[in-house]
């Protein structure tokens, strides 16, 4: 079981960064590509990750079941700036952690790696619908600054509406 799980979750990160790593060059933004969960084979993320690894989800769901959080979330979202998590502060005036405006470039990578991640898990039920509804499925708990939710979800529907092609296009013409 463990060494299923090992080389099971060894392919499926690895199969997810080559997918955000080809988004990312389709974009234009290809060094966040070559970037993109570089934490991931860090023992902090990777033994978590072997240790719940289901292979249709992420482990870190699992983790969160078992324990009531994860350890390898948690060590992630601090680490990697395309996850809106990573963007929350203090406010000055309210005293508050309150979700921050995500800089554009990460906001694109995503983008990227939202869609890798529902091309992984759904596999050959895969549509260019299926990281819209994810996104809207757990918008009402979301903590995301509204910029950077509108930002996102507008790719988004772009993906639905009109495919990969006129997404990439898009984000390739903007200023980074």
């Amino acid at each position: 079981m463990l060494i299923r799980n090992f080389f099971g979750h060894l392919a499926t990160v690895c199969r997810h960064r080559h997918k955000v790593l080809i988004h990312c060059a389709k974009a234009g933004i290809l060094k966040r590509g070559l970037l993109h969960d570089l934490s991931k084979f860090s023992p902090a993320e990777f033994i978590p990750g072997v240790k719940y690894y289901q292979g249709t989800r992420s482990p870190n769901e699992m983790e969160r079941e078992q324990n009531g959080y994860s350890s390898a979330w948690l060590h992630h979202k601090g680490r990697n700036r395309h996850h809106f998590e990573y963007w929350v502060d203090y406010n000055p005036k309210t005293k508050r952690a309150e979700p921050v405006k995500m800089p554009d470039i990460f906001i694109y990578e995503m983008f990227c790696d939202r869609v890798s991640a529902s091309k992984i898990y759904k596999k050959d039920a895969y549509t260019n619908d299926a990281p819209l509804e994810y996104f809207r499925r757990g918008s009402a708990n979301r903590a995301i600054e509204k910029q950077t939710s509108q930002k996102l979800e507008m790719l988004l529907v772009m993906l639905a509406e009109k495919g990969e092609e006129a997404v990439f296009s898009y984000i390739k013409a903007q200023p980074k």
